[in-house]
This record gives C-alpha cells, structure tokens and sequence, in this order.
C-alpha cells in the first residue's frame, strides 16, 4: 500500500436535481429588481451536495484532518483536495488500497478507529458484502467514469471501431482471432478490472437484467476468447497505466500493446499528457459499460466534527468552479447538472449495464475469471535461504506466506489470491548459490493436493550459506526461457524474496548486462522484488526498473501482506 499526506475526499450516492444556474429567458413580466435579487443568490451560493439546495457559501470550519483509504487513480486529485483544504480546513491523509482489501478490512474489524472515510471508484462491491452493514455512513457522489476500450488510433482505425457502432460481442470476436492485444488490472485488485469482467459478461449474456449466479458460472466459454487477448496485467490502474506507456515507448522491456481497459479518466489523461508515440482512441460499446461513480463515505463510527467536516468538503467539491476543474485537471465527468462535457468525452450515448445483486455473484463470476478465462500464468517464486533468514522469525514467515498462497488463507482476499487453476508455480530457493526447482502446474479441478503438496515444499526450508541473488536470478531466467519456448502463451513472472544485500556469485552489473542480450521473450519477463529485512532497496528497486516489474516492501514484517498483493500483477 501506498501512504500519502494530502488534502482527500468522498463521494455521494445522491443524485437529487441541484440547480446550478437561470434558465437563459426569464419572464417578461418578471420584475428587474426580482431578477436582480436571484441573480445575487446564485452568484453567492454554494449547492448543499445532499439536499440539492443552496448551501451556504462559507464552508469554513475548524481545521479537520479525515483519514481515508482511497482508490489509487485518485492521486489524481490531490492538487484539488490540497485547494478543498485551504477553501475549507479540511486536510485529508490518503491511504491508498484495492476494494477487496478494503472489504477485507472491514470485515476484519480494523477499519473503525483507524480511518474516517472510504473513497474508492464504486461501493458496489462494499454494499453487497454482509460485512459493512453499518460501517458505511453517508456517501456523496463527486465525480465518474466510465469503464472503456482504449486502442491505439491505428489499430482501430483497422478494426473499423471508429465513428460506427461497436458491441461487445464484436470486440470479443476480434479479440479471439487475435486482432489486437490489450492490458487490464487484476479483477480482484482493481475495480477497473472486475467492471470490464461484469459489462462483458453482461452484454454477451443479453438478457438485459443482471447477472444471475447460473449465468456467472456458465458465462467462462463466451469470455475465454474476449480475454484471451490480454497480455498485460496490473494490480492497480496507475502501475497498468505506466507499464502501457513505458512499453509504448520502450522503456519497459515487455512487448508493447495495442490498448487498455481502464477508466475513461485514465484513458484521457494519458492522451492528455502528450507522451504517447500514438493516441488511444476510446471505444464506448453500444450495449453498454459500468461506470465508477466514485462515492466519498464517511464511516458511521466518525465523530460529529469528523461528519461536519465531510459535509464542508463534499459541499465544496461539488460547486460548480470545482466541479469544473476536477473535469479539467483530472478528465472525469462531473456529479452535477450544469457543467458542460468537454469535447474529448465525445457524443457516445453512454448505456450502463446492472451490476449485479448479490456477493455470490460476483464471487462466482471472479472464481470462473481466474480458474477458467484468464490467461494462464507461471511464476518463478525466486526464495532466499541464506543464513540471515534464520534471524527475527524471518523462515516461519516465509513458510506462512506461501502456504497461505496454498490456500491456507480463507478470507476474502486469500480466496481469490491463492495459487490458481492452470497456474505454473515454481520455488527456486537459494542460498550460496541456486538450488534445485521445484515445479508445479495447479490443476483446474480439484487442486487442493497440489496446494498442499506447495505448502509442504514450502515448509521445508532451511536456512544455511551466503547470498547469490544474481546468480540464482540468471538461472531464473534460464528456467524461464526453456518453459517460454515450451509454451509461449502464458503469463510469466519472477518474484524475488530476499532478506539482504548479494554477497557472493555475480553481481548487478553482470546480471544487467547477460539480461539485456536475452531474447526479447525472455527480458519481457518482469522481476518483482520484495524488500525484506537488510535489502539493498536502491538495487532492488533499479532491478524492478530494468525488467519491468516493481517492489513490495515487507521490511515492517508483513510478508504474508506482500506476497498476497503482489498476485495482483503476475
């Protein structure tokens, strides 16, 4: 998780009519002096973000700090909240974080207490969940976005995608025959994702209502072809938005894409922002999209001047000026009536899809995604066993972490975390040098024996010896390699555990320069690194850097935590 100091906020499920200003002909019988005092009181008022009415236009209040677990896209936002803090004295501390995480902290208990206020893309997911039955408290609707189709501007000119009519079922076609490749974020870390995974299985089933948990069981067939294409992945919509761009211009050593699923706000900023070798063009499909309508909500255990200050800052966020500027600055719809679209949202007449009903649903519906459609994927789980590893619980932590990746986690994270159906799992542990891999491919049914049969491996290791993480990352990568050319069409990725700095066998710099003369298959597979213990974080974050990847810091112990998020990405 990331931690920001800055001014945050939170949406409103309201959406009453809030008048923003005179129609353009009054009455000619309306006298001037009336006209003139109505003219007063819209110029001064501010629009109270529940009720609709005129609020008052002072907002201010005593200083007020709301502490907030947020959607990561909404760093965004903070030149606009640190404006909100000087308007209105309200500053907020944002931690941000994936809306299964969050669900999994409420129903954990430790989000009273802790934290004021959630501010994610949608509480869909949130409101279906037993778990949050009197956590959530008044939410204020501050912005939205719909979820689309980015690709680049050629490739659907191609396709014959721009200025005409284009359904879901026809992007899944040509996503089967293999006619453009896209990435997308993890559906069980990212909203993003999961609503691509909803409005597709929504729109090819036609029925028009949402889905049913029969349809969410049965719908595997009709999305396989849809995302087979996929060829990138992310646990979050900011690393997918850098990984997209750093391959477009080659930065990143992975094989670029021709487009994102992603929020529209996204997908626009990046154009915004001129640093793309081609525009994305946006696809709005004509049965319809899910759209994040970003609800700022103050939990139920906040104090009054807690409650007030989240009024004062969702009242501002919500007037028409601010309004103006979140469309501006950060490409999202505004919440309220009177602010006109920009041209780069274009005329699409946007149909949004029902979401569905129930947390059995959507638990069926992400179960079939990663043991049935998704891509299958192989990770080189890359294990330090030095002697450091015997010191301050460091071995019993790394034996926990992967057997709850076996299944020993049950919670709602753990469920959709764990080592999945069709998935490759290697454990190369190492110490002064590699030591002999173990393989394993997850059956789609009845996987438990191999999960156990992972655990057990797990269990079993020792600490003893030096350190060679360049050595055992070379070999990693010779192992990689030999699998790629055995079966290509897989996702394939090193996760690298290590408690300390090299100490013997090649170093960085000999790494770098055998990696950058792999094939192009081969240095397309990213290392991410978790930094634990005594890590050369500089080095661990540079080897990120070269191969694509990114680092997890578990140096406060969490290894259990940062094994789990990293499954977001491989």
């Amino acid at each position: 998780m990331i931690r920001r100091g800055a001014a945050s906020h939170r949406r409103a499920a309201s959406r009453a009519a809030i008048p923003t200003g005179l129609p353009t002909r009054l009455s000619t019988g309306l006298p001037a002096v009336l006209m003139a005092m109505l003219m007063v009181v819209v110029g001064c008022g501010a629009v109270d973000s529940v009720t609709g009415s005129e609020a008052s236009s002072d907002l201010s209040g005593p200083e007020t700090t709301l502490r907030v677990l947020a959607g990561s896209e909404l760093v965004a936002m903070e030149p606009v909240l640190e404006e909100a803090a000087r308007a209105t004295g309200v500053r907020v501390d944002l931690e941000y974080t994936g809306t299964l995480t969050a669900a999994q902290r409420i129903a954990e208990g430790t989000v009273d207490g802790s934290y004021d206020a959630l501010w994610f893309s949608s509480n869909r997911y949130l409101d279906l969940r037993p778990e949050t039955r009197g956590v959530l408290g008044t939410s204020v609707e501050i912005m939205s976005s719909p979820v689309v189709l980015g690709l680049r501007r050629s490739v659907a000119e191609r396709l014959g995608f721009i200025d005409r009519p284009v359904d879901w079922a026809r992007i899944a076609a040509a996503a089967g025959a293999g006619e453009f490749t896209y990435g997308m974020t993890d559906p069980s870390a990212s909203n993003s994702g999961f609503s691509a995974v909803v409005a597709v299985a929504t729109a090819l089933v036609g029925s028009g209502a949402a889905l049913t948990e029969q349809q969410a069981a049965s719908t595997a067939p009709a999305l396989t072809d849809f995302f087979s294409a996929q060829t990138l992945s992310a646990g979050s919509s900011g690393f997918l938005q850098e990984a997209y761009i750093g391959r477009a211009t080659g930065t990143d050593p992975g094989p670029a894409v021709d487009g994102l699923i992603n929020y529209e706000s996204v997908l626009l900023s990046m154009n915004a922002a001129g640093n793309l070798p081609e525009p994305l063009e946006l696809i709005y499909p004509t049965d319809g999209v899910v759209t994040a309508d970003y609800p700022f909500t103050v939990l139920n255990s906040a104090s009054e001047q807690t409650r007030d200050a989240h009024r004062r800052l969702t009242e501002y966020l919500r007037t028409t000026d601010v309004q103006q500027r979140i469309m501006d600055t950060g490409h999202w719809r505004p919440a309220i009536p009177g602010v006109p679209l920009a041209a780069e949202f274009g005329t699409a007449t946007l149909v949004e899809l029902p979401f569905p009903t129930s947390s059995a649903v959507v638990d069926t519906l992400l179960t079939s995604w990663f043991d049935k459609v998704r891509r299958a994927s192989r990770t080189i789980y890359v294990l330090d066993t030095s002697g450091s590893m015997d010191r301050d619980n460091r071995m019993p932590l790394l034996h926990s972490a992967l057997a709850r990746l076996a299944g020993a986690d049950t919670s709602l994270v753990g469920q959709f975390r764990r080592f999945r159906g069709r998935e490759e799992v290697v454990l190369l542990p190492f110490a002064s040098a590699p030591k002999e891999p173990k393989l394993f491919t997850v059956p789609q049914d009845d996987p438990q024996p191999v999960l156990d049969r992972i655990a057990a491996e797990g269990n079993a290791l020792t600490a003893g010896g030096e350190t060679a993480i360049y050595t055992t990352l070379e070999a990693a990568y010779v192992l990689a390699e030999m699998q790629i050319q055995a079966d290509p069409d897989r996702f394939t990725s090193i996760v690298l555990m290590t408690d300390g700095e090299n100490t013997t066998g090649a170093d960085f710099t000999a790494f770098r320069n055998v990696f950058d003369n792999r094939p192009n298959a081969v240095r397309a597979v990213p290392v991410f690194p978790v930094l634990f213990g005594e890590s050369n974080v500089a080095e661990m974050e540079e080897l990120a850097a070269v191969t694509g990847g990114r680092t997890f810091d578990a140096r406060d112990g969490s290894l259990d935590a940062a094994f789990t998020e990293i499954r977001g990405y491989v």
